[in-house]
């Protein structure tokens, strides 16, 4: 199973020389094995993506519809083909489907193609705590802590697990992160991961500001990661005001705090994690 992020920053694109390095754009991973394709969110970082090998299928999963995590769904070339079998999948609502949410974007004056115009052969998938199949893949969604409807992805190949929730608040509550792992957001999502991709977009002075916003400090996500024994964390959904030699200097503070067994590193737009 191959994993590519193609964008790892948080809330909204960042240009410029002091945010090239981990990259400025909103959430997109790429998940690839055996020729199949999934794409998790069409944040900006979806223009990059190019699911190729002959396959007349993709399949976007969408974590939740805030707009950093789908404005590039406009710009996804598998859309506009008409050879293409595209299938969304997303978090259910109890308020509208998801073709009616994501109508809200992809239509005037937002965006100037409308959803039910694209050629492509569209198929949507509405998600709830789910277990699926889409080709080799096994896949777990479970709500987690965010506002509005928002899913966490288990991601089972043949041999490998990776597990991808990118906006999460799992130490929100009096006293932060529940000690019983049974009551902690995504936790089932997240145990024995080969790799963990998870929101690390504050720092522990700017989540005290920030607390119930859906998103996590670097330190909980560090602990998230460590009581559900991973393999390999990713921290991401980088904060925008965060330059290059700041999120340096966060990691670093972070390390000497956390002397941990498994491997853990900020995630870095275009890099790409071969699991066995």
């Amino acid at each position: 199973m191959k994993i590519t992020l193609r964008g790892v920053r948080g809330s909204i694109p960042t240009t410029g020389p002091d945010t090239n390095y981990y990259g400025g754009n909103t959430s997109c991973t790429e998940v690839t094995e055996d020729g199949w394709t999934l794409v998790l969110d069409g944040g900006s970082g979806i223009r990059l993506s190019n699911p190729g090998n002959g396959r007349k299928r993709v399949d976007i999963l969408l974590t939740h519809l805030h707009i950093d995590h789908i404005q590039g769904l406009g710009f996804f070339r598998p859309l506009f083909d008409p050879e293409m079998e595209v299938h969304i999948w997303g978090p259910a609502s109890s308020a509208s489907t998801l073709h009616a949410r994501l109508s809200r974007y992809l239509s005037p004056p937002l965006f100037p193609v409308r959803l039910r115009e694209l050629p492509c052969r569209l198929e949507m998938h509405e998600l709830e705590n789910s277990l699926f199949e889409i080709g080799p893949f096994t896949i777990q969604t479970s709500y987690v802590i965010h506002p509005g409807p928002t899913l966490g992805f288990r991601i089972r190949g043949r041999n490998s697990v990776f597990t991808y929730i990118p906006d999460h608040e799992p130490a929100l509550g009096r006293a932060g992160m529940i000690k019983d792992h049974d009551w902690i957001s995504g936790f089932d999502l997240a145990t024995g991961a080969d790799l963990l991709l998870h929101d690390a977009q504050y720092n522990n002075r700017e989540y005290e500001t920030r607390v119930g916003w859906g998103h996590s400090s670097m330190d909980d996500a560090v602990t998230f990661a460590c009581r559900a024994e991973v393999k390999h964390l990713l921290l991401a959904h980088h904060d925008p005001s965060h330059t290059d030699s700041k999120l340096n200097e966060l990691f670093a503070g972070l390390k000497e705090k956390n002397q941990k067994e498994f491997p853990m590193e900020l995630a870095t737009e275009g890099k790409e994690y071969d699991l066995p």
